[in-house]
């Protein structure tokens, strides 16, 4: 490229995404730039590989022979000639300059006034232009105009290399997210459940454990996964792998595997759990967003049901409200560690987990509470009438191999 300016191309690999510049903000701030500047056309234009000027967003009343999407060479625009220099930023009629005259979108439209400006990004790059058009000359333009079209201008660079940033970030994601799965990368480990009164081995919830495991937790995984949209198949992934841990539970122990609402709808769990029917086996709802269409999770936890005893996980906390509870009426219902934790210095903790005892007692559910780290707390959740514990207090996360062998011991 025979000029010196530094251009932001999108990478060969990774072109940039018409959606990955958020098209609503950009068309509100080309739309405020025509009405106020009282032009015909505004519009976005990037340059790409190729040597092509392509149009990103156009706002317009007009029917034009071009929209979002055209591309043509950047020598037949207009934008590049300013750029480099040819032609002024403000052309108030393009019969003015030789070179304007001489550019075939001058006639097709016909272009009269034009306003544009480079759209450089922080570092200096020109992504490309931002541009106003009329038909017809204007003489009345000045540079009073060009400043507020600079002004505008800014705005939108901002705004697109913000998008750009965030789409790069979503598909460097994207390809962590499909590597975990495609190398089947999740270290399932097992944390045992007891029984509070006798403090024998019931069975293990199943959790997900990642190759950086000492710098980013499970839940930046999955949360990262939901944001890049792969949040169902990267939960359905370590469902099937903890799956594979059930013949090494001894007979007597359930399985508890966590599914979020999301995965519950897409109706996968419940083919994956009919190849293990004859396993003691529990799926444990987990919540961090308000269900939006309760009764299709009704419906699909129903199905499930068939394979597997149903558990909803943040009781006490999060979105499980008492009617949550009462129509799907669950198993178990498992005391969200924030109620479990201290409560044995606590009299409203306390207050709040002997009315969810009695409310599961009731619907025919057991409680399990999570958490646990001491004696007292487990002492005083013996006498609220809790059945089940898990936590530190009786064993950390481990192996499959070791947590087979402290169900033993503690059967």
């Amino acid at each position: 490229m025979s000029t010196g300016l530094k251009l932001a191309l999108p990478a060969e690999k990774h072109p940039l995404r018409f959606e990955a510049v958020e098209s609503e903000s950009i068309q509100r701030i080309l739309h405020t730039t025509r009405e106020h500047l009282g032009a015909e056309i505004a519009f976005v234009g990037r340059y790409v590989d190729g040597d092509q000027r392509e149009l990103m967003h156009v706002d317009t009343d007009l029917d034009l022979p071009m929209g979002a999407g055209f591309r043509e060479p950047r020598e037949d625009s207009f934008c590049w000639h300013i750029l480099e220099g040819r032609l002024p930023e403000l052309i108030q009629d393009a019969a003015d300059y030789e070179l304007a005259k001489s550019l075939p979108v001058t006639n097709m439209l016909p272009v009269g006034c034009h306003l544009n400006v480079p759209l450089r990004f922080s570092d200096g790059a020109v992504f490309g232009s931002f541009c106003c058009v009329s038909r017809q000359a204007d003489r009345t333009v000045t540079e009073r105009d060009m400043n507020v079209l600079r002004a505008f201008g800014r705005l939108a660079a901002e705004h697109i290399e913000s998008s750009i940033a965030e789409d790069e970030q979503s598909m460097r994601l994207d390809r962590r997210i499909s590597d975990a799965i495609g190398r089947r990368a999740i270290n399932i480990v097992q944390q045992p459940i007891h029984e509070v009164r006798t403090q024998r081995a019931v069975g293990v919830e199943c959790l997900s454990r990642f190759e950086d495991a000492q710098s980013r937790g499970p839940d930046k995984w999955f949360a990262e996964a939901v944001a890049v949209g792969r949040g169902v198949e990267l939960e359905l992934a370590a469902i099937e792998l903890a799956l594979e841990t059930v013949e090494h539970v001894p007979p007597g122990a359930y399985v508890s595997i966590n599914a979020s609402p999301e995965t519950v709808l897409s109706g996968e769990i419940a083919p994956l759990l009919e190849k293990h029917r004859a396993r003691n086996i529990v799926v444990e709802l987990t919540e961090h967003e308000k269900v939006s269409d309760f009764i299709r999770l009704r419906d699909s936890l129903r199905e499930i049901a068939k394979y597997a005893r149903i558990a909803v996980d943040d009781v006490g906390a999060g979105y499980a409200g008492l009617r949550y509870l009462v129509d799907l009426a669950p198993d178990l219902m498992k005391l969200d560690m924030s109620l479990t934790r201290n409560i044995h210095q606590d009299l409203a903790r306390q207050a709040l987990a002997k009315a969810i005892v009695s409310f599961a007692g009731a619907i025919g559910s057991k409680v399990i509470a999570e958490g646990i780290e001491c004696q007292s707390e487990l002492d005083m959740l013996t006498r609220i009438g809790v059945d089940y514990g898990q936590g530190y207090h009786f064993a950390a996360p481990m192996s499959v191999a070791a947590a087979s062998r402290h169900l033993r011991e503690h059967a």
